[in-house]
């Protein structure tokens, strides 16, 4: 560029035309060596008026702040009132009662195995029950824990008869709560020597 092609008003027309246009971009890089162009990074110019921008604020609708939490509250209020109702909902409850044990009865000075088996709904619970004998021996009031899921409870007797001879023996569940049932079995225990 010779002396007469000089301008500063060509020189310095980026200070008064802003910025330049956006160009596809250029690599810095090339075979390895940093090339650079340009005079480097300017500073925004400043508009030479103020420029106000409005801020326009929608207008607020009425519930929208209710709206927006409707779902979420309706769903935790479902999911306390699940388990809520797990928790304390109606409990254990007994279907049915059946007392069992070896029809043959126990052998010579040994012990008869009396279950019972209380079916339930599955639900959590105690079940409070007894066992009478009809040697005019009541156990006193015993309890069994249910776990949830478990839709039947195995209730054990032993009684041991001891001696020779033959004895009609009646071994009778009363059960107390929940609701009040009973169920028995007969037996016979032999010991002839």
């Amino acid at each position: 560029m010779s002396d007469e092609e000089y301008s500063a008003t060509v020189l310095g027309s980026h200070w008064f035309s802003g910025p330049p246009q956006p160009q596809e971009a250029v690599p810095d890089r090339v075979e390895g060596s940093v090339m650079r162009f340009g005079p480097g990074v300017t500073a925004a110019m400043p508009a030479p008026f103020p420029v106000v921008v409005p801020v326009v604020v929608p207008p607020r609708r009425r519930g929208a702040g209710l709206r927006r939490y409707t779902l979420a509250a309706v769903v935790l209020a479902a999911v306390l009132a699940y388990l809520g109702w797990q928790r304390f909902g109606p409990g254990i409850e007994v279907r049915d009662v059946a007392v069992t044990t070896d029809p043959a009865g126990p052998a010579c000075d040994a012990a008869a195995d009396v279950v019972a088996v209380v079916g339930t709904n599955g639900r959590p619970g105690t079940l409070t029950y007894r066992w009478v004998r009809s040697d005019g021996t009541t156990s006193e009031a015993l309890t069994e824990r249910v776990p949830r899921g478990q839709r039947e409870a195995r209730l054990h007797l032993l009684w041991t008869f001891q001696g020779t001879g033959s004895y009609q023996a009646k071994a009778e569940l009363q059960l107390l709560s929940p609701g009040q049932r009973t169920a028995a079995v007969n037996f016979t225990y032999r010991c002839n020597p």
